[in-house]
């Protein structure tokens, strides 16, 4: 392999072998195989970017045995231990491994967010290290808890966060529009807008002991985010704002027209007594102002509010506050017991969401298993590159040949599906 490796270095190869390699076909070793897609991607403007998508798709149980090998040349250590190259799979394994540079490490532990770094706080060389954990303490996009958890790695103490033991219910606001009948009109009972159910008690119980275990729970973890957060409004990922600005004008329609009638009736002679209709106006959807009271509900709510009505509210207010943008509440609506796998296929293929949501539903084993959810993250443009490329594998053929010429998904995407498609159509040609 060592000459192999020399004679790509110098391109000594053929154009056609060049390329074989450039997609791991080499008759050569993993690991040595790995080696030379490293040096490729790393190198070569011709072949390299076909290497990265070979190294993106290379199989993950051979993948962990390289990544976790001390003898690994430090050229593909450093590759799959950069954060554009990061596959979740692989890093606890890189963290463990002792050829991988602590500075290395301490480079990522400065920029990284969200998930990673909740990787390397439970990495035992990490939680050894006290050059890595400073440069963890460094870093500006740590959570509250994780700022938490790495104060406590570093002075081997506990610390200790204030939690109300009592955390009161945020109240669930009930808007309702206020009837005032023009003395001169004599409405029918089928034209008074039916009443709108914002909240219904069946799935709002309080009284559920598992939705409030988990709520409390759920609380107490995020408190020192929540707290961070101070009062942030309800600011939503996309146009829903305004669906609430557009909802309002319904509610208050009849007004206008009901003066209308009572002007015209003070200037006409009396006439026999007739029950007097509002003008006719245009049809409305039921759903849609029912959609208007649950907004103008959500954005009179604290954040605390959000997070409870996440946890305990219905379908319809848990498929708008997956939308928040504020991480914490949107996070709630997936921890809450009520939610289904329906809802989730669909958070899984929404581009109005928060990335954080689209890289959480994976890291839960009961959406992960979930094949309409999987399939819907690895097509959702806005899904992480990360967690896309580790979803691929698990595919249908009909799939990976829809997602190859999806003209949304990144390049890289596209090419690893098409890649893929031609291997399981046959896999002698891998």
């Amino acid at each position: 392999m060592a000459r192999l490796l020399e004679l790509i270095r110098k391109s000594a190869l053929p154009s056609h072998q060049m390329m074989t390699a450039a997609k791991g076909a080499l008759d050569a070793p993993a690991a040595e195989m790995v080696e030379i897609l490293v040096y490729l991607a790393e190198n070569n403007k011709i072949f390299g970017e076909q290497s990265r998508i070979t190294l993106a798709g290379w199989d993950e149980k051979s993948a962990k045995a390289i990544a976790a090998n001390p003898a690994t040349p430090k050229e593909v250590l450093d590759y799959w231990i950069s954060p554009k190259n990061l596959r979740p799979a692989l890093f606890p394994l890189l963290l463990e491994n002792p050829a991988v540079s602590l500075a290395k490490i301490g480079e990522i532990a400065g920029t990284s967010k969200g998930e990673w770094i909740d990787v390397m706080l439970a990495s035992p060389r990490v939680q050894k290290s006290h050059q890595v954990l400073r440069d963890l303490a460094a870093n500006n996009g740590l959570t509250g808890v994780q700022a938490i958890r790495v104060q406590e790695l570093i002075t081997g103490k506990t610390a200790t966060v204030a939690v109300q033991a009592k955390i009161e219910p945020a109240p669930i606001v009930t808007t309702s529009i206020p009837m005032q009948p023009n003395a001169n009109e004599t409405l029918a009972a089928s034209d008074l807008p039916a009443p709108v159910e914002t909240s219904p008690a069946a799935e709002t119980d309080s009284s559920d002991p598992e939705t409030e275990k988990v709520l409390t729970a759920f609380l107490t973890e995020h408190a020192s985010e929540i707290a961070a957060e101070g009062d942030k409004p309800f600011q939503p990922i996309g146009g829903i704002l305004e669906a609430i600005t557009a909802a309002e004008p319904q509610a208050v329609t009849a007004q206008p027209q009901a003066v209308a009638a009572a002007a015209g009736a003070s200037s006409t002679p009396a006439k026999p007594a007739i029950a007097v209709k509002t003008a006719p106006k245009k049809p409305t959807n039921p759903e849609d102002e029912q959609r208007g009271s649950v907004l103008q509900k959500i954005s009179k709510l604290d954040i605390k509010g959000r997070i409870q009505l996440g946890m305990k509210g219905t379908k319809e207010e848990r498929s708008i506050l997956v939308r928040d943008g504020t991480k914490v509440v949107a996070l709630a609506v997936l921890d809450s017991p009520k939610i289904t796998d329906g809802e989730v296929e669909k958070f899984a293929n929404q581009k109005n969401v928060l990335e954080a949501v689209l890289r959480a539903i994976p890291m839960k084993r009961r959406f992960a298993k979930n094949y309409i959810i999987v399939r819907n993250l690895v097509a959702n443009p806005r899904t992480p590159l990360d967690v896309s490329l580790g979803l691929m594998k698990n595919l249908l053929v009909q799939d990976l040949r829809n997602l190859s010429g999806n003209k949304e998904v990144s390049d890289t995407v596209r090419k690893l599906a098409l890649r893929m498609f031609k291997q399981k159509l046959d896999p002698g040609k891998g």
